[in-house]
């Protein structure tokens, strides 16, 4: 059994036909078909139906390559793992963050990344909603840290970072306010709701908590929404760790809402899994995921 042959499988179940997996492996199907029988041969089990256009593993076959894409993934690591220790530092690499990730944790990380290779340029990008996983999914971002909704769970690899409240807030003196106990989107309508622009240009497209019916002000970024929900001209859901300070004082206060409870938001550190990342972009990597006191 070789690497190489879990990866004429792993071709074939993903592509779809022995056809497809030829053009994307470059390599002539009679030879695809003679790998997968020497590999058969060599374990002594059926792994692929033949019977129809399209190959289907067996029953036997569906575990197999189960535990293959768990081999395929650890091989892609040492790889990448390889490179790291032989290859040189990138030009450049990008980091794509969700606008409802807290920036501040990730600095002293950057600032470490930066000094150990000054000879690569470290960019940062605030992305609103599907913007950061547009970025990825475009080749425009090397990392990036965002919630999965939407994501192509295929093409990324990605591992949990840390979770973010979103709570819906308005001013102490807004009406909302004063009224008290839960409140239906029938009462909320008369106020306008504060939302941000998705950045995305629409394959990732995302919109959340919006209540239905009600009036709405769109906005680019928190910090004009923050401004304008502090000047009483609005709601909306805002990130914990950007009005920690405005809930303390009583700026801001909590809304009770039967249509938009605070929402715990998980944030995923993601890359795409077709592509090795260089030494920086794998230091960057390994250091987000390690354990630290801002987790």
């Amino acid at each position: 059994m070789t690497f190489e042959q879990l990866r004429v499988l792993n071709a074939i179940i993903t592509e779809g036909t022995f056809h497809g997996a030829a053009l994307h492996l470059n390599k002539s199907q009679p030879a695809l078909s003679h790998m997968i029988k020497k590999l058969e041969n060599e374990i002594g089990v059926k792994l692929l139906s033949r019977e129809s256009y399209r190959p289907q593993l067996t029953q036997a076959g569906q575990v197999f390559y189960r535990k293959s894409l768990s081999v395929l993934e650890e091989m892609k690591e040492l790889n990448e793992t390889a490179q790291h220790l032989s290859g040189g530092q990138e030009a450049e690499i990008h980091l794509v963050l969700s606008a409802t990730c807290e920036l501040s944790p990730l600095l002293s990380i950057v600032n470490e990344i930066r000094q150990d290779y000054p000879n690569t340029h470290i960019r940062i990008s605030i992305e609103m909603m599907g913007g950061p996983l547009e970025k990825l999914m475009k080749g425009a971002a090397d990392l990036i840290i965002a919630s999965i909704d939407e994501a192509p769970r295929d093409e990324i690899f990605a591992l949990p970072y840390k979770q973010v409240n979103i709570i819906p807030v308005c001013h102490a003196d807004y009406p909302p306010a004063l009224k008290k106990g839960s409140k239906k989107s029938s009462y909320m309508k008369n106020y306008p709701q504060i939302i941000v622009a998705d950045s995305s240009s629409g394959a990732f497209e995302q919109s959340r908590d919006l209540v239905p019916g009600n009036q709405r002000w769109t906005v680019s970024d928190f910090a004009s929404k923050k401004e304008i929900i502090k000047s009483q001209m609005g709601w909306g859901g805002l990130p914990e760790h950007l009005i920690n300070e405005e809930l303390e004082t009583g700026v801001l206060v909590p809304l009770e809402l039967e249509e938009f409870p605070v929402r715990c938001s998980q944030l995923m550190i993601m890359r795409k899994r077709s592509i090795s990342l260089g030494p920086v972009a794998h230091s960057l990597w390994d250091r987000i995921l390690s354990p630290s006191p801002f987790k």
